[in-house]
């Protein structure tokens, strides 16, 4: 899925973490010998292991709400198991969340590995979420980046017009928009022009890219599926766990050419704050979590968050509460 587009957490994880951060002292002999306490002092450890395991953490996300929804999932399992946790939402799209995150400014992102790979190659995407995942691996690894595990559930790119475009047009694929594309108004997302699955995608099914009527708004948010919905434009693209297809009976236009790619989940995280703590103990953490995610977990998680207008970390923590991970 774009910006454009692990989680359980169990007793056990937590009693491991306790016996990793504590400080490993031996018991004082029976008889001790004679010590001036400055002596004694200086044989302290200088930091509890326990802070150096769980140093805090900076969490970033794209500007869209499952986005942010998945970088709140990672939050809210991480501060239960006793790290603290600086949410940096909202950073824009992947365009401008890269840089930000190779600067050092986050340590940690909720990327589709598809779209992820995508920026980085386009002929390396496939259908299969493990193969995208390894690949952007080796794409980012002199970056000093590592994918976790990806979640089960994921949420590709959908191009998506009214029902009633569909029938007076006749579209029901991709291939068939080539003929009318002059016709079309298109809602496009605002990084399309730099996006190899976006741009690239379209003038793989001989769109001439810009169309000639374009409104530029955000990629899988509310106000693309609201301007479609109010005819302001005829196609738009979104995500397609995106409740507003469901709820305005929108028809999601067949990727006949196969152009977008496998959309599963999966933390990246910077090498130099994994090199900060224990690191199998923390991508247990956050491949349980991801491992939770399913393709209706995050539909039904859209719903509440873009149609029932809760909040972001309420709908997390209902979910984490549900699956046991908090309590």
């Amino acid at each position: 899925m774009r910006t454009p587009r692990v989680l359980a957490l169990g007793m056990t994880m937590l009693v491991l973490l306790g016996a990793c951060s504590s400080t490993g002292a031996t018991s004082a002999p029976t008889t001790a010998p004679s010590a001036e306490p400055s002596a004694m002092a200086s044989e302290a450890p200088s930091a509890a292991p326990s802070e150096a395991a769980k140093a805090p953490i900076r969490i970033g996300s794209d500007n869209f709400y499952e986005s942010k929804l998945m970088g709140e999932i990672y939050a809210q399992v991480l501060e239960h198991a006793g790290y603290t946790v600086e949410r940096k939402f909202g950073l824009g799209s992947r365009q401008e969340r890269i840089p930000t995150m190779d600067a050092g400014q986050i340590d940690l992102v909720a990327e589709y590995v598809g779209s992820g790979l995508g920026f980085y190659d386009k002929t390396k995407i496939s259908g299969d979420g493990q193969a995208n995942a390894d690949a952007l691996q080796a794409e980012i690894k002199s970056k000093g980046l590592t994918v976790l595990g990806i979640s089960p559930g994921q949420d590709t790119n959908a191009f998506v017009v009214r029902s009633d475009t569909s029938t007076s047009m006749n579209l029901t694929k991709m291939s068939d928009l080539a003929a009318v594309q002059d016709q079309i108004k298109w809602g496009l997302p605002s990084d399309c022009d730099t996006n190899p699955l976006c741009a690239g995608a379209l003038k793989d099914y001989g769109i001439n890219y810009p169309p000639k009527q374009r409104t530029a708004l955000g990629a899988c948010d509310v106000p693309m599926a609201q301007a479609l919905q109010g005819k302001a434009i005829d196609l738009a693209e979104l995500c397609s766990t995106q409740p507003a297809i469901a709820q305005f009976g929108f028809v999601s236009l067949d990727d006949d050419k196969k152009t977008q790619p496998a959309e599963n989940i999966a933390p990246i995280v910077r090498d130099d704050y994994l090199a900060k703590v224990d690191k199998a103990a923390f991508q247990k953490l956050l491949d349980d979590a991801s491992a939770k995610v399913t393709t209706e977990a995050l539909t039904t998680m859209g719903v509440d968050v873009a149609v029932n207008n809760k909040d972001v970390g309420e709908v997390a923590k209902a979910f984490l509460k549900a699956q046991g991970l908090v309590k």
